[in-house]
């Protein structure tokens, strides 16, 4: 097949790691030029040096902090410094902070900061690249949700409003976008096997109870019966990418193996079983 990003320049945010890194992998050898934004400076050059030793053209040009204007005005820059123009925009960038999916530690300062990290940064980098396009009158914007955002398998207050807020971004700027030629979706990911879980589960929890979960979590939640890989995540976003979704805008995708649109005959939020890995002891 004919590469379908030929010479397009995407930026991926959260793109060292997890859902962000298989998309740059993807996006590279569909031939795009790619721009990895990322927090991990170590993980962000391994992978650019990775890639271009394989002959891709793939950059990390610096730490890029989505709650910092500085760090998303430099990286933007770099590109267009470089390239003259962005075509795609995907941003996974996010995670949660703090409170361990624990609500006794929902805090404002918590609140605050998961906010920043997976809402307040994300906007301040579309606003950052999204002029670029409007002047070109094309391209595509890829936001990233969560399944948890409308049926939670844990709580977190914030973590989830937040994603929600990145769906409601998604139909706002579809809306405005598409007479300018741009289009704007959204995955929204089921429960998927990446660096994104270290954070769920208590520190002193053992391997083999977060191993249970997550095979609990697959059987019990998810209809197809599997975690989910980060290249299932970068195979839509390669959709979007390009020209085959031509036609598409202000869509939002569930990529779950069936969870959160499908009823598993077992199905029931994970806060309600056992296998919770924070579910109150029973007396």
């Amino acid at each position: 097949m004919e590469q379908m990003l030929k010479d397009r320049v995407a930026m991926v945010t959260g793109g060292a790691s997890g859902m962000g890194e298989a998309t740059v992998r993807l996006f590279a050898k569909e031939g795009a030029k790619v721009i990895i934004g990322d927090i991990n400076t170590k993980k962000g050059e391994a992978l650019a040096k990775e890639l271009t030793d394989e002959g891709y053209t793939v950059r990390f040009y610096g730490k890029m902090d989505i709650t910092k204007q500085e760090d998303i005005d430099f990286n933007v820059q770099k590109m267009i410094e470089e390239f003259g123009h962005i075509d795609i925009f995907c941003q996974y960038a996010g995670g949660e902070i703090g409170s361990n999916f624990n609500t006794d530690n929902i805090h404002m300062e918590v609140w605050d900061a998961t906010m920043d990290r997976n809402l307040k940064g994300n906007v301040m980098c579309y606003f950052a690249i999204v002029p670029y396009m409007k002047k070109r009158h094309s391209g595509s914007i890829i936001f990233c949700s969560s399944n948890g955002a409308m049926n939670p398998p844990l709580v977190t207050y914030a973590y989830h409003a937040a994603k929600a807020g990145m769906e409601s971004m998604t139909v706002n700027a579809a809306f405005e976008l598409c007479r300018y030629g741009i289009r704007v979706n959204c995955i929204i990911p089921g429960p998927i096997m990446t660096p994104f879980w270290n954070e769920v589960f208590p520190p002193e929890m053992p391997m083999v109870e977060r191993e249970k979960f997550l095979n609990d979590l697959a059987n019990t939640e998810v209809p197809m019966g599997r975690l989910g890989k980060p290249e299932d995540i970068a195979n839509v976003a390669l959709y979007y990418a390009s020209d085959l979704s031509g036609y598409v805008t202000g869509q939002r995708t569930f990529v779950g193996g069936g969870m959160g649109y499908i009823n598993c005959p077992e199905g029931t939020f994970m806060m309600n079983s056992k296998v919770h890995p924070i579910a109150p002891k029973e007396e």
